[in-house]
């Protein structure tokens, strides 16, 4: 336990049989228990974390018949800590790249009733541009600030961490079943905590590579359907946090703002066409594109400060 809370750390799973038992075997001492999903794994990873489960009674071994994801072994975890009524549940990769030293500092906050949710920042460590791959850098910071807009978390940045602690309130509130099943699972999940006004912060944790971890993730491959995913939940917490639940002023904002641009962009489309075929195109086409651009742009700057505002007391 950690100062009387009940603690589980859940380890997402696949093909980690060279790494899994250092994870297992440098796992914090207030951990009480540790509960690993095997996500379908093709190699020796079962073999390696059975050797170690006579030895070690915190080992809880879950298994899925289906690869289902990072997100989807995250979702297995959670749910067996929230049925369990663990005060905090805890993620940490199982390919090493998580110090578990570290995980008293993100649990201080949330067994201390300070937040509901901790994620380590990697980015505003310091050093952390040359300790981190540097495709790696830039993609996750074009996904933070994407998924500042999205999850209404102005105050957050390195949205991709797996580095978290949850609270059991938070579990008991989240669906889910429904949450992402891939690598777009801590944006996801994000959004859904906004919703529910829960507290997050960031942590800044010392980045770890080369501890011998074989990396799955392809950034190329990875930042355009987050990107997308990113565009649907926004849409998403804009209509369940500020037209289902309470009505806030800043849907108008926004609403005006998108349907401007769109006019704006169509109207300087048609500007180009004509100036292209007859060299010359009306006046008032240029004057009321540029008046919708500029009219949408505001109207989306206020939308999102509004949003900000509504928000800042989330941290």
């Amino acid at each position: 336990m950690y100062k009387n809370k009940k603690i589980a750390v859940i380890v997402p799973t696949f093909n980690e049989e060279e790494q899994i038992l250092k994870v297992i075997s440098s796992m914090h001492p207030c951990v009480d228990s540790i509960v690993i999903i095997n996500d379908k794994s093709t190699d020796k990873t079962i073999t390696a974390i059975e050797s170690k489960m006579s030895d070690n009674p915190k080992i809880i071994l879950l298994h899925h018949d289906v690869n289902q994801g990072v997100g989807g072994a995250i979702a297995t975890g959670y749910k067996w800590a929230r049925d369990h009524k663990y005060d905090a549940a805890a993620v940490l990769a199982g390919d090493g790249q998580m110090d578990p030293n570290d995980l008293p500092t993100l649990l201080d906050p949330i067994v201390n009733d300070e937040v509901d949710y901790t994620k380590a920042n990697r980015l505003i460590y310091a050093g952390s541009k040359q300790l981190i791959p540097s495709k790696r850098f830039w993609g996750n910071a074009v996904l933070s600030l994407l998924t500042k807009i999205a999850s209404g978390y102005w105050h957050i940045s390195d949205s991709q961490t797996g580095y978290t602690v949850i609270n059991l309130r938070a579990l008991q509130l989240i669906d889910l079943d429904s949450m992402y099943k891939r690598y777009g699972q801590p944006n996801d999940l994000l959004v859904r905590l906004n919703i529910y006004n829960f507290r997050v912060r960031d942590i800044p944790l010392k980045p770890v590579y080369n501890v011998g971890e074989k990396s799955k993730l392809k950034v190329r491959k990875v930042v355009f359907p987050i990107s997308i995913l990113l565009v649907k939940l926004f849409f998403w917490r804009i209509r369940e946090k500020y037209i289902i639940r309470d009505f806030h002023p800043l849907v108008l904002f926004y609403a005006y703002g998108f349907f401007s641009l769109f006019v704006g962009i169509f109207m300087m489309f048609r500007f180009l066409i004509l100036w292209i075929q007859q060299g010359v195109a009306p006046e008032m086409t240029l004057i009321i594109t540029l008046f919708c651009l500029g009219s949408g742009m505001q109207s989306i700057f206020f939308a999102m400060w509004f949003d900000q505002e509504t928000n800042k007391t989330l941290r």
